[in-house]
């Protein structure tokens, strides 16, 4: 179900072919990322997702094909520029030791500060911003690895946020979280999108998760798209076959509506017990 270009995507991936070494990761892919919009990327391990968006954010050159931002192919321009436009949460980023909160957020300004210049006053207001808006105001004295897997992931956030880039990449977010502070983290993505339309992309595990906070699903497999479209539109039982090798029934989430799946089983391993689908839950 491939995409064709639209005005209305900050990013655009033509034709993108992606590899290291001999190894093909990513494979004639053309989709893209709607502006003002989340986007959800999933698919099982190792079908491309993270590869697909570091070179979004131009740390993985393209074999052939490229990633667009606003019309302009991303790894023709200058780092400093994609840094003001593109700001990327990696997977698992690596805390320097001892740092602060507010320290960690201070870097995401890096992109706009000259060599050598202390922090103007808008260095220091967009700083402040993302410190509030992402609920670790409180927390800036702190260092960043006294504090729990849903904090320190917000502290992330606020630092991709001071960056001040109309796109924000994300590289499972919610990845070693529990699930509370996993809604932390994605409730707080969703109230940053609806708060000033930032366009947001990121790649989850959860299907269900990503149907229920996403607006847009790319969904891969084998490094290449297999569909992309609102979830309502996408998800079903034949797509969740297809890309995951799972058999699933897809019904209606009773709290917000959008597609739900209730895993039955791998091929030839049986299906759950009919008594405990139906089983109802406690309050």
């Amino acid at each position: 179900m491939p995409e064709g270009p639209s005005s209305g995507a900050p990013l655009q991936v033509d034709a993108l072919t992606l590899a290291y070494g001999d190894r093909t990761i990513v494979a004639d892919l053309t989709t893209l990322i709607p502006g003002g919009r989340i986007t959800a990327i999933v698919g099982p391990n190792a079908c491309g997702k993270s590869t697909l968006l570091r070179s979004m954010a131009r740390l993985l050159a393209p074999r052939s094909g490229a990633v667009l931002l606003d019309g302009d192919a991303v790894h023709r321009l200058k780092t400093r520029d994609v840094a003001r436009r593109i700001g990327l949460l990696p997977q698992s980023p690596i805390t320097p030791e001892g740092i602060t909160v507010k320290e960690l957020v201070e870097r995401g300004r890096f992109p706009h500060r000259k060599a050598l210049r202390p922090p103007s006053r808008e260095d220091r207001d967009k700083v402040a911003w993302a410190l509030e808006a992402t609920g670790v105001a409180d927390l800036q004295d702190r260092p960043v690895d006294e504090l729990s897997g849903g904090q320190r992931q917000r502290a992330w956030i606020a630092l991709a946020l001071a960056q001040d880039t109309g796109v924000l990449l994300l590289d499972e977010p919610t990845t070693y979280l529990d699930i509370a502070h996993q809604i932390e983290v994605l409730d707080l993505v969703h109230r940053l999108n609806r708060q000033d339309g930032r366009t947001i992309a990121l790649v989850l595990h959860d299907l269900n998760q990503a149907c229920r906070y996403a607006d847009h699903l790319i969904a891969l497999r084998d490094g290449r798209l297999h569909a992309a479209g609102p979830p309502a539109e996408v998800v079903d039982a034949a797509l969740v076959q297809d890309v995951f090798g799972v058999a699933v029934t897809v019904m209606e989430d009773p709290v917000c509506g959008v597609p739900m799946t209730v895993p039955l089983g791998l091929p030839g391993g049986g299906v759950a017990p009919a008594k405990a689908l139906s089983t109802p839950r406690g309050d």
